[in-house]
């Protein structure tokens, strides 16, 4: 009987394996092309269609520039996801652990963390798209 926890505990670690692999695989694509320079990256459809800048536009551009170590450019291309690394870091963690099995608390979001969630991403989007935003920080 014990061979099926042991079976559940290799599927666990290669699925984490696995999302590793997928998440280095990306990290050496976008640190190797810059989304900037080449176009095999996926466009904002909000951005194509309204001219205004949702709160992922950058992203892409931002992610490059900080493995590169650019934290200024980063920040200008996307402050939130600059300031947001922290709390993905720790989501990526208890979600690794969660999967391994070394973490049996469940990983519980409650509608007050999403709502603010909301609001932030809300308030980022209106905010980076305000002529009196410095354009310097917030441009496409």
């Amino acid at each position: 009987m014990t061979a099926q926890p042991d079976i559940a505990r290799r599927i666990r670690w290669g699925g984490a394996f696995l999302a590793f692999l997928g998440l280095l695989s990306g990290a050496a694509i976008l640190f190797r092309f810059d989304p900037a320079a080449h176009g095999i990256y996926p466009f904002c459809v909000f951005y194509r269609t309204t001219g205004l800048l949702c709160p992922g536009c950058g992203s892409l551009r931002c992610l490059h520039h900080l493995l590169h170590g650019e934290w200024v450019d980063a920040v200008r291309y996307n402050p939130l996801l600059v300031a947001s690394i922290p709390l993905l870091f720790w989501l990526g963690v208890r979600l690794v652990r969660i999967a391994i099995g070394k973490d049996v608390k469940p990983l519980v979001i409650t509608p007050r963390w999403m709502w603010a969630g909301l609001a932030i991403l809300a308030g980022f989007g209106i905010l980076r798209n305000l002529p009196l935003a410095p354009m310097a920080w917030f441009h496409h």
